[in-house]
Order: C-alpha cells, then structure tokens, then sequence
C-alpha cells in the first residue's frame, strides 16, 4: 500500500512539517493545536479531506482541547459534521476481556515491597506502571534501579524528542514504559487515577495498588464502568 503518512506534534521542527506537507500527504496525524498551526498557516489544505478522526476524544475534550479542536473543525469542508458538535449524553463503555485486580495495601510505604513481590510472583516481561504525580514516578524509578530493574520513566515534564526515544526503545524491549504497547503483559496502578475517566485509558492486565482510604475511589470506578475489579487471588 503505497500511503503517503506525516505526523503533526508540537514540540518538533515546524519547518520539517511544512515541507512535508508541501510535498503532500494521503494522511496527517496529530496534536490538535500544531494540526491547527499547520492550517492557518496554509501548509495543510483541508479543501479535499474526507474524514476527521479524533482518537480518544473524551480524553481530549476533557483535558482543554475543545477549543483547539474546534478551530480545526472550523476549516473542515461543510460535508464532515462531528457527532452532535462534541457529544451529548455519551455512554461509558469498559471493554471486557481485560483481566482487572486489585491488592489491599494497609499503607503507602509498603507500595513498594508489593511492586517486590509481584515480581518474584509473577512472570513478567514488560509493564507499565502508573503514579499520580511527577515526583513520585522520579522517585519510583530510583528505588527500583536500586533494587536492579530496569526501568525508565516518562512524564509530561520531559522533552518530545526524549519522550520518543524511550518509546522507542521501549518497544525494542529495551526500556519500560508505554501505552497500547502489544507486549506489555501488565499494567500496575501505583496510584489510583485521580480522576475516574483516565482508568479507561490504563487497560490490559490491571493490578491496582489500593490503600484503605482507596476504597471509595475503586467502588466509584466500578461503578462508572459497570464493572468488577476482584482481589487478586494469593496464588497470583
């Protein structure tokens, strides 16, 4: 299939997206507000496009893009209409099959002897594990390149360009992080999400570390998703 294919990302070179786009492309992929950028600037035509595809739109929405999204939506031929101009009474739906458990943790300094366990427990090749906050993932990685794993850890504070590097050594199977990744065999929630609606985006084989005060938060979860998160079993 010969497709012409560019992708749009702020934080990378502007110049190199131009040219790209002069040259012509079958399919743009991208952040909302560099794909606007590239349009007011005249280099992506939208004259001819035949489809609009937002990839985990409630995500976005969510997160302040709406704006941005609408700006793009703005320039679209009148032919494209988005669903109901962003959704109204959207259904949640948690798709079953994944394998979902959770580990009762009395306090948050034993987090880390569990994360230990799971390990000499389980056989596992490639994971993902989820904090609330910057620092702790800092902190996390430390304390488990002491404890000699290899690890690498990404957040929104680091550059692009380094971010993509860890991906892609990640799937090389060189480094430890990512999402959708096909061979992640599990995911950890260190943290529970502080919102509700991110659980959706943390899928695959789930273990949730929860703390008694978590409680709430992980029936609130259930709840959402009409779904059942069980304790894991001792035997793994």
């Amino acid at each position: 299939m010969n497709v012409q294919c560019h992708s749009c990302i702020g934080g990378t070179n502007v110049g190199e997206d131009i040219r790209k786009l002069d040259y012509g492309q079958h399919v743009v992929a991208g952040t909302p507000g560099r794909v606007f950028d590239m349009i007011r600037r005249r280099s992506l035509r939208t004259r001819a496009i035949k489809m609009l595809v937002l990839d985990e739109a409630d995500e976005m929405l969510n997160k302040g893009f709406k704006e941005q999204i609408y700006d793009v939506y703005r320039y679209l031929p009148p032919i494209l209409e988005m669903t109901n101009k962003f959704m109204t009474d959207p259904i949640r739906i948690l798709v079953n099959g994944d394998k979902q458990f959770f580990v009762a943790v009395e306090r948050e300094e034993w987090k880390f002897d569990t994360l230990c366990d799971l390990y000499d427990t389980l056989t596992i090749t490639q994971a993902v594990i989820f904090c609330n906050t910057k620092r702790k993932v800092d902190w996390l990685t430390e304390k488990m390149r002491e404890a000699n794993f290899t690890v690498s850890s990404m957040h929104g504070d680091m550059p692009q360009k380094e971010r993509e590097s860890i991906m892609k050594e990640f799937r090389s199977g060189a480094r430890y992080w990512s999402l959708d990744v096909p061979q992640v065999s599990l995911i950890i929630n260190y943290d529970l999400p502080n919102n509700r609606e991110l659980y959706i985006h943390r899928k695959g084989v789930a273990i949730n570390f929860v703390k008694n005060d978590d409680i709430r938060i992980l029936r609130d979860i259930e709840q959402y998703y009409s779904t059942q998160i069980d304790e894991m079993p001792m035997n793994g």
